[in-house]
């Protein structure tokens, strides 16, 4: 490995708190198979949806819990949180093909009055 990158990964190390080089270079390999999860349609996939809107826009709640309903995938657990008078903030864990997610969740984050969202990619952990 050429200097300057193995100075940058002993930075990451030491940054990021690992024991050793072998820790970061695990997390960085299993980082990879679970984006590889992600680009096979055929496998199953686990997502978090974090989106964070404004509860008084007109009819938004019933948008979201319509969409939710006609969704072929499975939502496991919705955490719902009231972060002040206008705001909320809600965790979707979901299941189901990675296109499918992906078209979920930009689905509820395009909508209008969202005000922020997005999906991280996660894994069930059966690759490893």
């Amino acid at each position: 490995m050429e200097d300057i990158l193995l100075g940058k990964l002993d930075a990451m190390v030491q940054d990021k708190g690992y024991p050793n080089r072998s820790e970061a270079i695990r997390d960085l390999v299993r980082k990879t198979i679970v984006d590889d999860e992600w680009t096979d349609s055929a496998g199953e996939i686990i997502g978090v949806l974090v989106i964070v809107f404004d509860h008084h826009r007109r009819e938004l709640s019933s948008r979201l819990l319509n969409t939710e309903h006609h969704w072929e995938g499975s939502i496991l657990s919705t955490l719902h949180l009231h972060l002040d008078h206008d705001n909320c903030l809600e965790v979707k864990v979901i299941r189901g093909k990675a296109g499918v997610v992906k078209d979920f969740a930009d689905e509820m984050i395009s909508m209008k009055g969202i005000k922020y969202g997005t999906l991280v990619k996660a894994t069930a952990g059966g690759e490893f």
